[in-house]
């Protein structure tokens, strides 16, 4: 429910092959508007056309050499149809009014389990537009509005957690079940909770690439990655100066991708500012880096979130450079580096980050 793109490990073992599929069907209430098809190896469309009168559409995926998701994205609209390519053709009956969600559909087990996802989900992305909405919202000084809106936050989080594993439970062959665990729970499960998940799915979904996406994301998340030099970029400061991650050399930093946007991130700052402010004399500083597209809505968020320390952003959303360096597939998400530019931990989130702070900075 993120972006499409998903960056996966090198290499796919299926040796099968798929020829171009066609995808079809009716899409009422939406004349005149564009209908664009994606697949899942970039961010630009490979095909579009405008609805007419009748609804009636039709695109022709590109051949593969295994299952891919692709998506269909009308103008207008946030949220994208996703669907699996395979040896079957796939049809919707849809409406502009419920889009991505079908009224009917044919086509594959993956097809429908990702129809399944999406329409679990539907009310979920609603409310989560609500309270990112409400966070905008809260004063800066109101302190009883900001817990009570962590308090909503947190019990949300919980029902996105319940939601995903359910449908990963139901769904242990298909791609859908993977796409949840990297783009709804990857970033609210435990490492062990998220071994578990991925170690329930199938055999050959595990070897697709994004199964080997997730046995990635699970060996980093476990620390088997860590060590590693972390790979340098440049972006702008809200004043338009380029500052570049190795200037920060010779400290602990934590490279923090969030955006103004995004509820999670908005509720987990106070834990980041308050770990800054205890470990800023240390040898311990930032760097965020947010994924937002609007300046004035990013400075704001700075403001408001008192983020005293670096910040830095491309404006690109989810196309942002640093963020796609290091395969950021949802947020909050974090990066903790060595004063000799190593990665030493990936995504410390509440206690987890002043406890790790606090054993490395005595």
């Amino acid at each position: 429910m993120k972006r499409l793109t998903v960056i996966c490990a090198a290499g796919v073992l299926c040796s099968f092959s798929i020829t171009a599929q066609q995808v079809s069907g009716s899409l009422k209430g939406a004349e005149g508007k564009k209908l664009y098809l994606y697949s899942d190896d970039d961010n630009n469309p490979k095909d579009s056309l405008v609805i007419k009168d009748d609804g009636r559409f039709s695109f022709t995926t590109d051949a593969t050499k295994a299952p891919a998701v692709n998506a269909l994205v009308l103008e207008s609209v946030n949220n994208p149809l996703l669907f699996v390519t395979g040896k079957e053709k796939t049809s919707y009956v849809l409406t502009a009014a419920d889009f991505p969600i079908a009224a009917s559909m044919k086509g594959s087990a993956d097809d429908k389990a990702m129809q399944e996802y999406q329409k679990a989900f539907a009310p979920l992305l609603k409310r989560a537009g609500e309270l990112n909405a409400e966070a905008r919202s809260i004063g800066a000084e109101d302190e009883a509005a900001k817990q009570a809106f962590r308090d909503k936050a947190a019990q949300f989080s919980d029902e996105v957690s319940a939601t995903g594993k359910k449908l990963v439970k139901d769904h242990p062959k298909e791609i859908a079940s993977i796409w949840v665990l990297m783009n709804e729970l990857r970033t609210r499960l435990s490492p062990e909770e998220f071994e578990a998940l991925y170690t329930s799915l199938d055999k050959d979904l595990k070897e697709t690439k994004y199964g080997k996406s997730a046995a990635r994301y699970l060996r980093e998340a476990k620390g088997e990655t860590e060590n590693v030099e972390a790979d340098d970029f440049e972006q702008t400061d809200v004043n338009g100066n380029k500052v570049k991650l190795s200037s920060f050399r010779g400290k602990y930093v934590l490279v923090d991708f969030w955006a103004s946007w995004c509820g999670p991130c908005r509720q987990e700052n106070p834990n980041v500012v308050k770990a800054y402010n205890r470990f800023k004399d240390k040898n311990f500083t930032i760097l965020g880096v947010s994924l937002d597209k609007d300046k004035s809505a990013w400075v704001n968020a700075i403001q408001h979130d008192n983020l005293t320390w670096t910040q830095v952003s491309d404006l690109k959303g989810w196309g942002n450079e640093a963020a796609q360096l290091y395969n950021i597939q949802g947020i909050p998400a974090n990066l903790l580096i060595d004063p000799k530019g190593r990665i030493i931990a990936r995504n410390l989130r509440g206690p987890a980050l002043e406890a790790k702070l606090a054993q490395i900075l005595k």
